[in-house]
């Protein structure tokens, strides 16, 4: 038997959506094992959590209620300690996260446990546990085995898996969570900055701009261009980080996973490994770049080796 344990993660009360795709990576490695998903709601207020953890698959959802209404890092390390303690489970998996990656990795160390980050790929080969994730700057995958651990928890990353839509009616049951000796304490939300309206995340056509774009005057020419084009624009890192665009139009590890994108246009973008989390899912990837041996070649379906301004200029002149 090899149970699979999934922990969920919210804000302010929204299930975050790689959570559902971290039940169906469980779905599969429990039924090649005869084990069972568990999944744990975590929060001020779990029991509103199952209703959305509710979904084919899931065997058992545990309800686990914290002092905190919002995300603890102290808090969540001793209530899945406590749980893995309990049901000794085979796998624990998390969505790839800033919250998970706040006490995910002492978890991991403290409890002796297997540990793998920003997995994309989870199955069993005979007995052992074998995780996906890449390397030297997202270069090569690599293939991860934790001999000795009979427990591994695993980070996953969002966008790889295809959630389960059909629901079930799992049991439920409850687990009192050990009192934690929390070291800070939620005040309250920022609000971001308000956007424009447009919604990187759920854009379908996407026009990105890095580096090679060169200065913040030459923005308005890639704004044109995707307009005609009718794409949303997006940037990378340095672009927003020198105010040329805002923040909310950056794709990447620290801004947005572009999940519904279908077509990715990266123009003057190198190929970060950062960059490349936010988008490298998406199925038909266009790479401008003037430099034949940038990274972002590795990861695109079709390359154009040339210059940025030059290629926008014949496309808008066709365009007319």
């Amino acid at each position: 038997m090899a149970d699979i344990l999934v922990i969920s993660e919210q804000r302010r009360g929204v299930l975050n959506a790689t959570v559902a795709e971290a039940i169906a990576v469980a779905k599969e490695l429990a039924a090649a094992k005869g084990g069972k998903v568990i999944v744990a709601a975590l929060g001020g207020d779990p029991d509103r959590l199952v209703p959305v953890l509710s979904l084919a698959g899931v065997d058992e959802i545990i309800s686990v209620a914290l002092p905190s209404p919002e995300f603890q890092s102290d808090e969540y390390e001793a209530a899945v300690a406590a749980l893995i303690a309990d049901r000794t489970p085979k796998a624990v998996l998390l969505p790839h996260s800033i919250d998970s990656l706040g006490y995910a990795p002492a978890l991991a160390a403290k409890g002796g446990f297997g540990f793998a980050t920003d997995v994309f790929g989870a199955r069993y080969d005979g007995d052992d546990l074998v995780a996906v994730r890449q390397a030297y700057q997202e270069k090569v995958h690599v293939e991860l085995e934790f001999p000795g651990k009979e427990t591994v928890v695993l980070t996953l990353r969002s966008g790889a898996f295809k959630a389960p839509e059909e629901t079930a009616s799992p049991s439920l049951t409850s687990f009192v969570a050990p009192k934690a000796d929390a070291l800070t304490k939620h005040v309250t939300f920022h609000e971001p900055v308000a956007s424009d309206g447009e919604d990187l995340t759920a854009a379908e056509y996407i026009l990105s701009i890095g580096r090679g774009v060169a200065d913040e005057d030459n923005v308005a020419e890639f704004e044109d261009l995707a307009g005609a084009l009718g794409f949303t624009l997006g940037c990378s890192r340095p672009i927003a980080d020198n105010g040329w665009l805002p923040k909310y139009r950056q794709v990447g590890q620290s801004g947005k996973t572009v999940s519904a994108c279908k077509v990715y246009v990266a123009m003057g973008i190198s190929g970060s490994v950062q960059h490349l989390a936010g988008m490298k899912h998406v199925p038909h990837i266009i790479a401008i770049n003037k430099d034949p041996e940038a990274s972002i070649f590795s990861e695109a379906h079709f390359g154009i080796v040339g210059d940025m301004f030059e290629i926008s200029k014949e496309l808008k002149a066709q365009l007319g």
